[in-house]
């Protein structure tokens, strides 16, 4: 879109950028091949995610961004909470996700508990200095939609993660990421 910037992108081809850092990191269950990252979903939940993906955020008091990835599911996800997403770390700690998340049999993004049914959505997170939009576009479909909105704290030691978790202990789900980008977002209107 002509009303963003792109402030970093890695599409996977071959190696992971060097901004990028692993959060309890597990090399047998990830890997790179195709044009994307694939993540084994280990058990854990959010303090204790395994090969989670993080990188430094934007400084959000310095305008609008957005934060996008695709996230594809090799395997129908059959654990509860089964997820995978977008993590927005401060200070060191996981304070909101946009997640694909399998909850009671059904596929939902969240937050919001939005019906998810496809196999592949892109998610984007649009944030400010003290708001956050979670938005997705379900594979086939051409326009982002809202999912919900709420507030952030304010700017600090920000960082983004791309992560998979609550997998079940004796399957081997994986979660594929394509196409990671974030871009500073101009001619922001009220």
């Amino acid at each position: 879109m002509s009303d963003e910037n792109i402030l970093f992108s890695d599409k996977f081809d071959g190696q992971l950028d060097s901004s990028w850092s692993w959060l309890r990191e597990n090399p047998s269950c990830r890997r790179i091949q195709n044009g994307g990252l694939e993540i084994r979903v280990e058990p854990g939940v959010a303090d204790t995610v395994k090969n989670a993906l993080l990188r430094p955020a934007p400084d959000r008091s310095e305008g609008t961004y957005a934060i996008e990835v695709t996230v594809t599911n090799h395997t129908p996800p059959t654990q509860q909470y089964e997820q995978a997403g977008i993590t927005w770390y401060h200070d060191g700690k996981p304070v909101f996700k946009e997640v694909k998340e399998l909850i009671d049999g059904g596929l939902y993004i969240i937050p919001g508990r939005k019906p998810m049914p496809t196999k592949s959505v892109r998610l984007r997170l649009i944030v400010t200095a003290d708001t956050w939009e979670a938005q997705y576009r379900p594979e086939g479909e051409t326009d982002f939609q809202t999912a919900d909105t709420g507030q952030l704290p304010p700017p600090g030691n920000d960082q983004v993660s791309i992560q998979c978790y609550n997998g079940p202990e004796e399957e081997h789900h994986w979660i594929r990421f394509e196409d990671f980008c974030i871009k500073q977002k101009t001619n922001v209107h009220p």
